[in-house]
């Protein structure tokens, strides 16, 4: 099998699609499984972790105990699956990371990128670009977490690992995959910052590094590996979506911000909260589920989603750390409540809430299934007493999904159980 350890929840599900779009069955694990977890038939096994960020330490920590997971499997490829807007700081965690790895694995040379063009993503001359912006330039540049101020992926890199970083440039992908071997064969770097620009170009590295011990990247290369190793269409395993549905969103991102608007253009049943105001996250999940309770009409919003002013104010109150707290413990119990009062789809809208809604509900894994947005699949977790999930990284989806993928024409049951 080839093993994927994910940096982030919506990260895994972004990679576990693409794998299996390109005809791997894929298997989705959220944490590290215990060791004597007997896996199904499968070609591909990602372990979604939520290390993108904590301390460098803890996420090379958690890293390691993945792999040594994955080994026991006997993965014969290890892939690690970071953003494709390479979200970090100077200090990690991707290069830590990256370099642990590469350590375990005895891997002479790593070749990594972000590219990933079906979501806007590619690396040109060295340079990460959102959409025709620079990263730098992208509204990413003023994320709350980790702001993206330079658009040069090798100088990042740099920063990060002490063994040199160097670029496989786009002339050399174009020429096709015996340039690209041989580029590889030639450098003296640990690690190879790739240009790709389209998928053809992630195809060609994926047929080279079809044998790589390690390979890093956002999901477009690992779906450059899978094209090349799988049936090329997806495994025919799809299920019904279907069921009362809610969203929860706490994503900030530009997009989300666009998402959740759209809601609320809509009219859709919308409960706003408000950490400052009720700092405590069970009377603010109480809150929230006294609202459902109470409130009309089909698939409603629960939402922390704001402007960056708004988030400003925020963390200044109650500290970055401390807001992401209230909130992520808020919206896991919230998604309990929902649960219990008959909700059948979950829809998350933000890597860390979409984490703290998994671990709240206590789901350890699923399969992957029908894609409501490139890169967002729903998940059918193997436990049927959970939700059908749809885990959305902030920055993806066209303006309208959050309320596409919500539609249904099932009336909401509404109970009155305890959160």
């Amino acid at each position: 099998m080839l093993g994927v350890i994910a940096d982030d929840v919506t990260g895994a599900t972004d990679v576990a699609v693409s794998l299996r779009r390109n005809g791997l069955r894929t298997l989705l694990y959220f944490g590290t499984p215990p060791a004597e977890t007997e896996l199904p038939a499968a070609e591909a096994v990602v372990v979604a972790l939520r290390s993108r960020m904590i301390p460098a330490a803890a996420a090379v920590t958690d890293s390691l105990h993945a792999l040594g997971w994955l080994r026991g499997h006997r993965v014969r490829q290890v892939y690690f699956k970071y953003c494709s807007t390479f979200d970090s700081t100077a200090e990690g965690n991707i290069g830590p990371v990256l370099a642990a790895l590469a350590t375990a694995l005895n891997a002479p040379t790593v070749v990594t990128t972000p590219s990933s063009p079906q979501h806007g993503r590619t690396q040109y001359r060295g340079h990460l670009f959102v959409g025709d912006d620079l990263l730098s330039d992208s509204p990413l540049r003023d994320h709350p977490l980790t702001p993206m101020r330079d658009a040069n992926l090798v100088r990042l890199l740099r920063a990060q690992v002490t063994d040199p970083v160097d670029l496989l440039g786009h002339d050399t992908v174009r020429a096709g995959g015996a340039a690209v071997r041989r580029a590889i064969r030639q450098s003296t770097a640990r690690y190879l910052l790739a240009d790709a620009t389209t998928e053809q170009d992630l195809r060609v590295l994926g047929r080279v590094l079809a044998e790589a011990p390690l390979v890093a990247g956002a999901a477009g290369l690992a779906g450059g590996l899978a094209a090349a190793t799988g049936r090329g269409h997806p495994p025919e395993d799809e299920f019904s979506v279907t069921g009362p549905a809610a969203v929860l969103a706490g994503s900030c991102s530009a997009r989300t911000r666009e998402q959740v608007g759209e809601l609320l253009r809509l009219g859709r049943p919308a409960h706003r909260l408000d950490p400052v105001a009720q700092p405590d996250p069970k009377t603010l999940a109480a809150q929230a589920l006294d609202w459902f309770d109470t409130t009309t009409g089909d698939a409603p919003l629960i939402y922390s989603t704001m402007s960056p002013a708004e988030l400003r104010h925020t963390q200044n109150i109650l500290g970055v750390e401390g807001s992401a707290r209230i909130l992520e413990r808020a919206t896991g119990l919230i998604a309990v409540g929902l649960v219990r009062r008959g909700i059948r789809r979950l829809i998350t809208a933000g890597g860390e809430t979409s984490g703290a809604v998994v671990a709240a509900l206590g789901v350890r894994g699923g399969a992957v299934g029908p894609e409501a947005a490139p890169g967002v699949p729903w998940i059918r977790p193997v436990d049927p007493a959970h939700p059908l999930l749809l885990l959305k990284s902030g920055n993806f989806g066209d303006p309208d999904l959050l309320a596409t993928a919500s539609e249904t024409h099932h009336p909401v049951p509404h109970r009155t159980d305890p959160p």
